[in-house]
């Protein structure tokens, strides 16, 4: 029996993938445990407990940009953070530390190394953000989504998706979509999202041009994230969602999305296989348009910037492609050309090869599945 350390969160695009893979390896080796490292401010403090794996918590802790007080405080507290983390290794006989980024991600990778545990890699995005980065030179396991990626030692094995979203048939699930949702099985579908929390231009723009798009014959599935501003529509067709808990009908019941590129989001649709316009996010180190890349190339999506995105150009650019139908059946053949099913299954792989090459195994016996959430932000 070997315990594996999963380590990273914050968002949805990193706790997901961590959880597909923990999903897959505890399905193939039922009587090995995983324990998940992240912060209790993260998604991952509700995510975790709730699939029911144990979630050790650090304290969040962002790479200083600025010198000011939070960066004289960061040294102290993260080498605090990397002392803990050894301790949990130690404690717990970790047998390898996976890392998805964010912010427990960086601690965890040094842990390993002063540890002497196997470190591996995933890299979500197509830019790699900067724990991953210096992770990379200590290991020679590291996955890769995109085949844009520039990583030490990385293979492409696509995105660990949810079980959900791997088996997926559209067309079997599309008239349990309509069901779902409450949509007109007559009507095509425009599935409109920004991720997990919501993209607030995106919002605005099909806010204001849904008459528009009403009256091309389309209907329109909005999930406009819990924090919007935009409440339930009276147009007839216009179903507006604070927050979308069943994304396989979805994107079972839907024809083409408008979206943000995040990895995740560009790996959801070609895997199954769904024609898109991308707007990626506007801030940050423009990862998002690169993670648009292979898709865009392949013809399988359309990228716009987000300050072109607005209502004209959905009248005089979105209009046309939606009234294409044959061309939409094309691209959805294209976006499902660059997609892969199957990265939870190739970073289980990469996981357990890293523990068969290492030697490093676990005797006591123990059960990380439960629902508890273990801190330690206070020194013993």
């Amino acid at each position: 029996m070997s315990r594996y350390l999963f380590a990273g969160g914050g968002t949805a695009g990193h706790v997901n993938p961590l959880l597909a893979v923990a999903d897959r390896l505890t399905q193939r080796s039922p009587e090995d445990e995983v324990l998940v490292l992240g912060t209790a401010e993260g998604l991952e403090s509700r995510l975790v407990p709730m699939r029911g794996y144990e979630l050790v918590t650090i304290p969040r802790l962002p790479f200083p940009r600025r010198p000011n007080a939070a960066a004289l405080r960061f040294p102290g507290a993260f080498w605090s953070a990397v002392r803990r983390t050894e301790r949990i290794i130690r404690e717990r006989e970790i047998a390898v530390v996976l890392g998805v980024g964010g912010y427990a991600a960086a601690p965890a990778y040094v842990a390993a190394k002063r540890t002497g545990t196997p470190i591996v890699v995933h890299e979500q995005n197509a830019k790699p953000g900067l724990a991953n980065r210096m992770a990379a030179v200590l290991t020679e396991h590291v996955g890769v989504t995109f085949s844009n990626t520039r990583l030490p030692h990385s293979r492409v094995v696509g995105m660990p998706l949810r079980r959900e979203i791997e088996r997926l048939d559209r067309r079997a699930e599309r008239a349990a979509g309509f069901a779902e949702f409450g949509l007109d099985p007559d009507r095509p579908v425009l599935l409109v999202t920004g991720g997990s929390s919501g993209a607030r231009s995106i919002n605005r723009t099909v806010h204001r041009a849904a008459a528009t798009i009403l009256g091309a014959g389309w209907q329109i599935l909005h999930v406009v994230g819990a924090a919007s501003d935009i409440g339930a529509s009276d147009l007839d067709g216009y179903h507006v969602l604070p927050y979308c808990d069943r994304m396989d009908l979805a994107y079972a019941a839907a024809d083409f999305v408008v979206s943000r590129s995040g990895a995740g989001m560009v790996c959801e649709l070609t895997a199954v296989g769904l024609p898109s316009v991308l707007v990626p996010y506007p801030v940050g180190n423009g990862e998002q348009r690169h993670n648009a890349r292979d898709v865009v190339a392949a013809g399988g999506a359309v990228l716009v910037a987000d300050q072109e995105f607005t209502p004209e150009w959905i009248t005089l650019q979105l209009l046309s492609i939606l009234e294409d139908r044959a061309g939409i059946a094309d691209m959805a053949v294209r976006s499902g050309s660059v997609g892969h099913r199957d990265g939870a299954d190739r970073m289980t792989e990469l996981v357990l090869g890293a523990a068969e090459a290492s030697g490093r195994s676990t005797g006591r016996t123990g059960n990380a599945r439960g629902t508890s959430t273990t801190s330690t932000t206070e020194e013993p």
